[in-house]
């Protein structure tokens, strides 16, 4: 894996300048396929947007957003190798499942090599694709604008999803509604269901439907 180390400052998000933004694209772009990245444009602008919408901070959303799949498109055996590399401990059920493993490392790595401290930030790409039961409207942002993005995702997927948010005002039924889905597809392809997904349908499911 080609390491390009943009040494970002450790200021607060709302505090980064242009320029930062400019070297974590740098950063960002050669890392990713054209259609990843894409995908990192669209989930950057819907955190940008649902953050605004509940008064979240929404430059650090976007942030968020931009760089949550940084790790996607590193191959599998590669992925392994950089946790052998660097020690990095992560049970050996998340290790066994790339789909998942990619959101993990990707939180390393924005810390190792932009520099990034903020726990809201590195766990709303820790979790992006699983969630998590309890999360803050920060991590439901993110967990959401990655199913929903406009670049690459379905738009009557987000469309409907779009609509729970804006006649309800509640993320939690947005959240049991795409982890729904998720577990739908998963059924539908005879694809194994991760523990944490199981769990986060048995939180969301009373909070949302009450």
């Amino acid at each position: 894996m080609r390491v390009f180390h943009a040494k970002i400052s450790r200021r607060s998000s709302s505090e980064r300048t242009d320029m930062d933004l400019e070297k974590i694209h740098a950063w960002l772009k050669p890392r990713l396929s054209e259609e990843r990245y894409l995908h990192s444009l669209g989930t950057e602008e819907t955190a940008r947007e649902l953050a605004s919408m509940f008064s979240v901070d929404a430059q650090k959303a976007a942030l968020t957003g931009l760089i949550h799949d940084n790790a996607k498109n590193i191959p599998y055996e590669e992925m392994l190798a950089v946790i052998k590399e660097n020690n990095f401990d992560i049970e050996e059920e998340i290790r066994n499942n790339k789909k998942i493993l990619h959101a993990y490392l990707g939180a390393y790595l924005a810390r190792k090599e932009l520099n990034i401290e903020d726990r809201e930030i590195l766990d709303g790409i820790k979790f992006h694709t699983t969630g998590k039961p309890d999360m803050s409207v920060f991590e439901k942002i993110i967990f959401i604008s990655d199913k929903i993005e406009a670049n690459t995702r379905d738009l009557d997927y987000r469309c409907a999803v779009l609509n729970i948010i804006n006649e309800s005002k509640n993320l939690d039924k947005a959240v049991l509604y795409c982890v729904e889905n998720t577990i739908k597809s998963l059924l539908e392809r005879k694809l194994p269901i991760n523990p944490i997904t199981i769990d986060v349908w048995n939180y969301y499911l009373p909070r949302a439907i009450g």
